[in-house]
């Protein structure tokens, strides 16, 4: 196949998905081997075009031209196939956790979620993929009314509350700041093409492009900047299974992705370390690190902590961006793929316990690695990934990042980088360490073990071993990244 018809076919194939499982939706095997097959055959897809890529031609399909100048296309890019990468390798490993996780919480409405699931992973290939703002734009709504169902899945007021805030604040951003902004670009650009070095003219305003660029990265709700976040935790009402699209495989991750592909591709990294603008949104990510981080301490409730945790990871990569350094960049490309992995261990784990022990608070978890030793360890790893010590993935990205603040000369940055690892280490290492080595509770007391379903433990174990092989073999991830900057 070449590599212009593996566009569409990477597209597409996840929308077909939808309309199979739906049209499968009497019978649950069926209907799961769908999601299953579809997501192996799409990262086989995204692998032979990532495998084929010629930088500097690469294919591209015009899918439509609303206006004059300006279509929708597809055109991937380094930082665009990484994510498509992470996407779609995640997905099947979602789903098959998800099939343990719905089954064993008898969860209803499963045809609904595994379709909306697909939808989803079809915004999120046409965000990765996208060859300018406006494709990008349309993709990146798409996807947040794609995941509203996943969202407000149990049905409650509670449910419905949280999926007013998540839309409300997602398109609320979108449509006030990155869409005015995305015009203003229009009418000084002349264009909205991913442009490496980026598309304004020599000359251009700096304060102009200042106010732009403030309006892009607080337009990009996703990306969970403070004071713009409130929509991740109140989601945590959502499935286990969906807390993990959220914030490894498509949401979060769509949001840092637009912004590391404004930076880049759009202002350029000689302009972004030249503007004020990007100085107070690297300090403003900084905060939203510290603080998401302090908030996460003080959370009980396992799905809450990582929430938070969540947000403050994610100021990481808005940071990296922010530098204007080559470091910074291939820093927070990389922890996409590094806390995608990290984080949907995490929550893995979190709905294992769930599942099996019936347990959502930390305070109950005292000795329950003693029923749940796979699910526990599993959570270990996870957690030092996050935290970024050897030898797990998350060593590299936080390396580099740091680096990255080393090279601006950004000391008070360098400082926030070290003491959010401390602080990580507070509220992640906590979980396990009451886990294995606290009195045992009434029932980590009972005796034998049990697990979470099959289904779900091998997923758990798939993530955990990435966790650790991107510490080993993080070449390709890095030569990756780093064409994003040459």
């Amino acid at each position: 196949m070449s590599q212009e018809l593996l566009l569409p076919a990477i597209l597409l194939l996840p929308l077909l998905a939808a309309i199979g499982i739906v049209y499968t939706g009497f019978s649950p095997n069926l209907r799961e081997a769908v999601s299953l097959l579809s997501g192996g055959l799409l990262f086989i897809l995204v692998a032979i075009l990532a495998s084929g890529m010629q930088w500097d031609q690469p294919p591209t399909w015009m899918m439509a031209e609303p206006f004059p100048g300006l279509g929708l296309v597809l055109s991937p890019d380094p930082l665009g196939i990484l994510f498509a990468l992470i996407a779609s390798f995640l997905w099947p490993i979602t789903a098959g956790y998800a099939i343990g996780y719905m089954r064993s919480h008898n969860e209803h409405h499963q045809t609904r979620f595994f379709a909306a699931f697909a939808v989803s992973i079809f915004a999120t290939m046409g965000i990765a993929m996208a060859g300018n703002m406006l494709t990008l734009f349309v993709f990146y709504e798409i996807l947040t009314i794609a995941t509203y169902p996943l969202v407000t899945h149990a049905g409650t007021e509670k449910a419905r509350r949280a999926g007013r805030v998540y839309l409300g604040l997602l398109m609320g951003t979108s449509v006030a700041f990155m869409l005015l902004a995305m015009v203003w670009t229009w009418l000084i650009a002349g264009t909205l093409d991913f442009t490496k070095g980026g598309i304004f003219p020599p000359g251009s305003d700096s304060a102009v492009l200042g106010v732009l660029l403030l309006l892009f990265v607080f337009g990009t709700g996703k990306a969970a900047l403070m004071p713009f976040h409130r929509w991740l935790p109140a989601a945590m009402v959502a499935p286990t299974p969906v807390s993990a699209l959220l914030h490894a495989v498509a949401v979060v991750k769509a949001g840092v992705f637009t912004v590391l592909k404004v930076a880049v591709y759009i202002f350029g990294l000689d302009q972004i370390s030249s503007l004020a603008s990007a100085d107070w949104l690297a300090y403003i990510a900084a905060f939203s690190i510290v603080a998401a981080s302090l908030v996460a301490m003080t959370k009980d409730n396992l799905k809450a902590r990582l929430a938070y945790s969540t947000v403050s990871q994610l100021g990481y990569i808005v940071m990296g961006a922010m530098l204007g350094a080559a470091a910074g960049v291939v820093g927070g490309s990389m922890h996409i793929a590094m806390h995608a992995f990290g984080k949907i261990t995490l929550f893995f784990c979190a709905g294992a316990i769930l599942v099996a022990a019936h347990k959502s608070k930390v305070s109950d978890l005292n000795g329950i690695g003693r029923r749940m030793p796979l699910t526990m360890f599993a959570f270990l790893i996870g957690a030092l990934s996050i935290i970024g010590l050897p030898p797990m993935g998350g060593t590299w990205s936080k390396w580099l990042l740091v680096q990255g603040t080393l090279d601006t000369e950004a000391w008070i940055l360098t400082t926030v980088l070290l003491v959010s690892s401390l602080l990580n280490i507070a509220y992640l290492l906590a979980v396990p360490l009451r886990a294995f080595f606290a009195k045992p509770s009434s029932y980590a007391a009972e005796g034998g073990i049990k697990e979470a379903p099959i289904a779900s433990l091998i997923a758990i174990g798939i993530t955990s071993v990435g966790c650790v092989l991107l510490f080993f073999y993080p070449d390709s991830l890095y030569q990756l990244a780093g064409e994003i900057v040459k």
